[in-house]
């Protein structure tokens, strides 16, 4: 469940799911209320998002909570992140993602919705759904090529490749690295020269920096929402993740006119 600290006008919120911090459909709702909560607070100015422990950031949804669902089931399962992902992009305060580990999946997606990332030396970043059949459905299809520019943000996703922080910081996936174990210090540094600026001053600048890219996030979220859905329909969703979490190789279907189960 994730866990609050309040540290004056910075809140941090840390993932705290062991091992690896995923998402199960009650921690999404409560990540959202608690969204909510902190965005009803005048008293902050400012949001921390980070992992328990030296592992993991978050390494994405739990995909046990996909297994003997139908399609339809599916799509109101990534609303739950879609919910997440909005408010977080929406939030009026600056919102400053610590990555002290493993940043996979809609955990990236949550990075990719803050308005700054840190990364620590040893964080490692992908968005390895295809691996499993499936899409990115917390905007990684529409945040992060406009992050790193098109020829990456296809080879994060269409390549599934998982890049370091150094290369994280080379392509502009993250803004700076520091040392590991620095990173929620180097996020509260910032929080703390947010928390000095005006906070309607800070929230006008914010709307108008979003303002300025193309395409609507909500519709985007609505379009992942709807492929995710088709897939999740096919042989290759189901084989993927039964592969993935039987541990073993998956067995993809190569003949796109019978993609069904």
């Amino acid at each position: 469940m994730p866990a609050v600290e309040r540290m004056g006008r910075t809140a941090v919120l840390t993932f705290d799911n062991p091992p690896a911090h995923v998402f199960t459909a009650s921690i999404l709702r409560e990540f959202a209320a608690l969204l909510d909560a902190l965005e009803a607070d005048p008293d902050v100015t400012a949001l921390v998002i980070t992992g328990a422990g030296d592992r993991f950031f978050c390494a994405g949804d739990d995909l046990n909570m996909y297994v003997g669902v139908n399609p339809a089931e599916a799509r109101e399962l990534t609303r739950l992140l879609a919910a997440v992902i909005t408010r977080l992009h929406a939030f009026s305060g600056v919102t400053i993602a610590a990555i002290n580990g493993w940043c996979l999946g809609a955990g990236l997606e949550c990075a990719l919705a803050c308005d700054i990332r840190i990364g620590e030396a040893h964080a490692q970043f992908g968005l390895p759904e295809g691996r499993v059949g499936l899409l990115p459905c917390g905007g990684g299809t529409q945040t992060l090529a406009r992050q790193v520019g098109d020829g990456w943000g296809k080879r994060l996703i269409l390549c599934g490749e998982t890049v370091g922080a150094d290369t994280a910081l080379r392509i502009g996936l993250i803004e700076e690295t520091v040392a590991a174990g620095q990173a929620r210090d180097a996020a509260l540094s910032l929080a703390e020269k947010a928390a000095r600026q005006s906070p309607a001053a800070l929230a006008a600048s914010k709307t108008l920096l979003h303002s300025n890219r193309a395409g609507d996030l909500e519709t985007g979220l609505a379009r992942e929402r709807d492929a995710f859905g088709d897939l999740f329909a096919g042989r290759d969703a189901a084989e993927g993740v039964a592969a993935f979490l039987e541990k073993r190789e998956p067995q993809w279907n190569h003949d796109r006119s019978r993609d069904e189960r």
